[in-house]
Parts: structure tokens; C-alpha cells; sequence
């Protein structure tokens, strides 16, 4: 086993002053603490909080402050991400600096949170790097985990460490929470899970070994995270499968379907297409969440599904307020 520890730091977030100088003290601290520690990974838009108008441009006097502190101490530094500002447009960004200091990399976050992260663009490319004599690494950012597509083009290249900071204060983290659980086992690899408070989020940052063990899950309050991880025991998973038992990586590798449901023209999308615009539900609206008896009009029944009858091809439907299933004739 070649040691490798990382450390997650759980933190306030601020969201109308910079959070730059306070990842300078939490980082500090870190290897003051924990001088064996060789990453440390901070929380979505931890620098800087939610808010777009601190959107950075990077390179830039940031990014260089970060740079100079892993450098100082020696470690690889993720320090969450900040809203990148390239023109008029916006994305949500994860810088990767190794422990001279240098730019590895930059993410921007694939699947912004929309509709409620209006206004900031998608990546398009991943990131994935190696750490000499370790393993292979790779990142997303908070929304992205809830499409596996992400995860698998990742471990599809071998990521063995998935970096995952994030910024979830809503009654939707106990969802977030098992989602990292199961991708970790369905991917065979470790996941860093890294929430931040306040503006930052709601806490409960947590690990997950590649069996989808919780090797830590941390509660509401300020936490620095150090665990060491095991690459051999990733390797050896994929390899012998989780507990002896499902090789999920070999068995995507070896499959005799092809998913046509990727190809945007494939007729199997129509559904998909029938779901509406992606946008902000509003009080009272079909699409709205306080929905009362006598404010909106029945909807119309949706087709989901098809049969052949002597009468002609049946559409079987659903009402959409009173869940009753119907069969007609065209």
C-alpha cells in the first residue's frame, strides 16, 4: 500500500465577505494538526459563498493566493471552487494545485443546479489527474453525482479517488448523501464528499470507501476530516469484485447492449420531451409545489405507454392530479 491522506475541511461559509483568508487559517491549521496529510479538499464556492456577482477571473490574484499556499505547505490543494467570470458568461469552477504550487487543472461544474442556478454555464470537459505514485484522481461538483454519466466517464479512465466538494444547505442532502454511498459502490471508488456550513451549506460531509462503506460522516459543525486511503483496495475490488462479489466495472466493460437512449434523436426520448421546460416551479402553477383542490384545471392525461386492440392501437394514460389509470381507444 502506497499511503495517500486527504482531508476534507468542513467550514463556515460567508456569503457577502471573502472566505479566502479563512481557508488560509483552516489550512493552516490542517497540517498543523494532521502534518501527514498530503490534499486537503474545501467545499463549493467556499472562497467566495454563493453568490455570482464574486465571480473571479482566473488565472488571477485568487488563484494565485492559492497557489502560494500549497506551495507553503506542501500539499495538493482543491479549495472548493469559485464563479469563474470568462467575458459575460459565468461557471462554476474547481482549481486542482499541487504541492509546488502549479495549476493541475480547472474544472467547471457540468450540471449547473437548474433552475435555481440561473445564469451560470456548463462545462463540458473533465478533469482527471494522477498524484506520482498514487493513483489516479478526478472531480465534480456537487449536482453533477446525481447524473452517474459523470462518474462513469470518470471511472471509465480509471479515477480511484472521486473529489467531490459541495454546496447543499436543502432537505434533499439525506438524498445526496445515499447517492454518494451507492455511486462509490457502483464505481468501486472512493468518494470525498465535502459540504461547508452556513451560506456553505448544511454540513454532514462524508467518505465512502469503495464498497460504499461511510468511513466518516461529520454532523453541522466546523470539521477537518483527515483520512487515508487505500488505492491497492480499489484495485483489488475492481478486480476480485465488492466483497467477492459484483464486478460492476468488467461487467459494463463487457456488455451486449448498446444504450441508445444517449442519442438525442432516439424516438425513446419522447418522453423525456414531454416533461416541460426546465424551470422555477411558482406558487399555484401546474408545475408548482402548493397545488389545493379547485386552483388548477384537471391537466390532461399523459401517455405512457402503448398496445395494439381491436380497436386500434390503446394509449394507456394517467391523470396527473388523481393518479387513476385509463385506457382509451384512437
Amino acid at each position: 500500500m502506497q499511503p495517500f491522506a486527504i482531508a476534507g475541511v468542513q467550514m463556515h461559509v460567508g456569503a457577502y465577505t471573502e472566505n479566502v483568508s479563512a481557508i488560509r487559517q483552516r489550512l493552516d491549521l490542517t497540517v498543523a494538526r494532521f502534518p501527514w496529510v498530503q490534499m486537503v479538499l474545501f467545499s463549493e464556492l467556499a472562497p467566495y459563498g454563493p453568490l455570482p456577482q464574486h465571480a473571479q477571473d482566473l488565472p488571477g490574484p485568487t488563484e494565485e493566493a492559492f497557489q502560494e499556499m500549497a506551495r507553503a505547505h506542501g500539499v495538493w490543494l482543491i479549495p472548493g471552487s469559485v464563479f469563474e467570470r470568462v467575458g459575460d458568461k459565468i461557471y462554476n469552477t474547481a482549481i486542482v494545485i499541487n504541492p509546488d504550487g502549479e495549476v493541475v487543472g480547472r474544472y467547471r461544474k457540468m450540471f449547473p443546479f437548474r433552475p435555481y442556478e440561473d445564469g451560470v454555464e456548463a462545462g463540458t470537459e473533465f478533469l482527471i489527474f494522477d498524484v506520482p505514485n498514487v493513483g489516479r484522481f478526478g472531480l465534480s461538483i456537487c449536482y453533477d453525482i446525481w447524473f452517474p454519466e459523470t462518474t462513469r466517464t470518470l471511472t471509465a479512465q480509471g479515477v480511484e479517488v472521486l473529489l467531490h466538494p459541495v454546496l447543499t444547505g436543502t432537505v434533499d442532502r439525506d438524498v445526496e448523501l445515499s447517492i454518494a454511498r451507492a455511486s462509490a459502490a457502483m464505481f468501486q471508488c472512493y468518494i470525498f464528499d465535502i459540504n461547508g456550513l452556513g451560506a456553505g451549506g448544511c454540513g454532514r460531509s462524508c467518505v465512502v470507501d469503495p464498497s460504499g462503506l461511510v468511513l466518516y460522516q461529520a454532523a453541522g459543525q466546523e470539521e477537518i476530516i483527515p483520512i487515508e486511503v487505500d488505492l491497492d483496495l480499489v484495485r483489488r475490488q475492481r478486480e476480485t469484485g465488492l466483497k467477492g462479489l459484483g464486478q460492476t466495472l468488467k461487467s459494463f466493460r463487457d456488455r451486449d447492449v448498446e444504450f441508445g437512449i444517449y442519442d438525442r434523436a432516439n424516438p425513446a426520448n419522447a418522453y423525456l420531451n414531454s416533461l416541460g421546460p426546465l424551470e422555477m416551479p411558482q406558487r399555484g402553477s401546474r408545475a408548482g409545489l402548493d397545488v389545493r383542490p379547485g386552483t388548477l384545471e384537471t391537466p390532461p392525461t399523459q401517455a405512457y405507454g402503448e398496445a395494439t386492440g381491436a380497436g386500434g392501437p390503446r394509449l394507456h394514460t394517467v391523470d396527473l392530479i388523481h393518479g387513476v389509470n385509463r385506457t382509451g381507444t384512437t
